[in-house]
Order: C-alpha cells, then structure tokens, then sequence
C-alpha cells in the first residue's frame, strides 16, 4: 500500500494560512536519503515521518526534515503531527498525543476553546547559550544596533536546535529586517547557528501581545509563517531576563505578514524559581489529503 499523506496548516485561523506541515504515515519503508528527497521535493518549511505502530514504551516515532536536513525538534511539526495522527491513527483516544522525536518523547494536549479547538506542546528542557552583541547581529540583519531593544540581550537557546533570541524596539526594525549569511557568517564561526528569531511589542492587531519573524538556512535564506520551538525558546527568554516582570506569562504571537501566511501562535510560560514550564499552541486546519506515488 502506498503511504498515507497529509497537508495540514498550523498556527492557522483559516485554511491557506499558518505554517503548511506535510505529514507522511506508514513511514517505515523509507531510509533518512529517500525522507530527505520527498522533503525536498514538498518544500515546506518541514515534512514529518510517522512510523507505522506506537512504540513499546508508548507514543509515536517521528522524523522531521527541512528541505536541507533532518531535525531533531520543531514546534509546528509537532503539533501539526500530533493532530493528524489523533484523527486517523488514534481515534478513539481522547488523551494527549505523545510524539518520540530526537530530543525525547513531547506531549501535545487538546484544548477545546469557543473558536475551536487548540493544540498545545510542552517544550523539552531548553538551555541557555551565549549572548551576542548588537552590532554584529544587526549588520547581518540589515537593521541597526540602536534598533535591538535593550530590556533583554540577544541570546542563543538550544533545545535539539538552536536558535538566536533578538528583540527589537518595534514593527518597523521587524518589517526591514533581512537575514544575510554572508553578514552572518562571523556569528556562525562564534558558534551561532543562522536560525534567528525576531519580536517586538508592537503589534498590526489589536489583542496581540508580540509580532515574530524567524529567518533559517535551508538552500538559502527562508523565512518561517510560524515557528513553534522558537517561541517555546521566547518563553524562557522573557522569563529569565524578567522582560514583562511577571513570572506567569500568556501571550499571543503573531507571524507570517510579510510573506502572506497570517499566523497565530499561544504561548504559555510560568517560572517557579529555577523550574519553568513553557506551552506553546495553536489551530490546526486540514487542507490535503491523498498517497504519496513514488
């Protein structure tokens, strides 16, 4: 039988908006080469592999790839995953979903809300890394120093995949902003990966708290609709620099103008002294369904 495939938008309020997922189940025939050729070929932001049968010790193995490489975590991968396999490989459940990805196993909840219901992820253990400079950070932005935002420094965090942390004074150093690798390339040499995540809080809709852009690597430069891990690494930030001053925080993300795909993201972060736990959700819309041919 051929595979199983699935399109689905996440971070979304409607279809045609949000971050796309592809999802392929019934994965297990296929090698890492032959994941990364279909990945590449579909060109999203990231596909994921879905084994056919939970593991012993419960929940799902999945795989995830960019069109360039294999990933270890991913936000809306996660949760896009986690919906499509409670619809057509748990139906009857009506617990979380538990995903087994590189970093260790992820629940994902489901929260009926009046606008629907919402995916929510648990974000793995995430550790700080090294801080970085304005200057240099903001020349391979395109922006100036004066236009990073001072009540927090740029950070690095890791949790599988790292990613920098930057925020900026406003909607304008978010709109000119540009990632440059070549400008990049001295950060990358220090040891920072060309994943960076933007936000200020300034914001174009009323009701939001944050507006986001994520720049990655993936045969050049692109630029993510919605990044999950990343705000789970945005959750941390804001509590350990104490940006809001509150140790309970839950905030609404939003992502995507400036390439059309208008995106919400939720994000959930409480700090018990050195404990943290950080939740990030959001909608999930069905757009395709079919098999994969080859």
């Amino acid at each position: 039988m051929q595979p199983r495939f699935f399109t689905v938008d996440v971070f979304a309020e409607r279809p045609y908006s949000g971050n796309p997922l592809a999802v392929v189940l019934d994965a297990d025939r296929f090698d890492a080469d032959s994941m990364q050729r279909i990945a590449a070929e579909i060109n999203y932001s990231e596909t994921t592999f879905v084994m056919s049968a939970p593991e012993r010790g419960g929940g799902w193995r999945v795989r995830m790839f960019t069109p360039a490489r294999e990933m270890t975590f991913g936000g809306h991968p996660i949760l896009g995953t986690a919906w499509v396999i409670r619809r057509h490989l748990e139906r009857n459940a009506d617990g979380p979903v538990r995903l087994n990805v590189p970093v260790g196993q992820v629940r994902v909840d489901f929260e009926p809300t009046a606008a629907g219901e919402v995916a929510w992820f648990t974000a793995p253990p995430v550790r700080l890394g090294a801080t970085c400079p304005a200057q240099p950070i903001a020349a391979a932005l395109g922006i100036t120093a004066a236009d990073i935002d001072t009540r927090a420094p740029v950070q690095q965090y890791v949790a599988g995949v790292a990613a920098l942390i930057v925020p900026l004074r406003g909607l304008d150093a978010l709109c000119r902003a540009r990632l440059d690798l070549a400008a990049f390339a001295p950060l990358a040499a220090a040891g920072f990966e060309p994943l960076v995540y933007l936000f200020c809080t300034e914001t174009r809709r009323a009701g939001n708290d944050l507006a986001a852009r994520f720049f990655f690597e993936a045969h050049g430069v692109r630029e993510d609709p919605a990044t999950g891990n990343a705000a789970a690494f945005l959750g941390h930030h804001l509590l350990e620099h104490r940006f809001f001053d509150r140790a309970s925080l839950s905030l609404r993300i939003e992502q995507g103008d400036e390439i059309g795909r208008l995106s919400l993201v939720l994000l959930r972060a409480r700090s018990d002294g050195a404990a943290r736990a950080i939740g990030v959700g959001g909608s999930v819309v069905p757009i395709v369904e079919g098999k994969l041919l080859g």
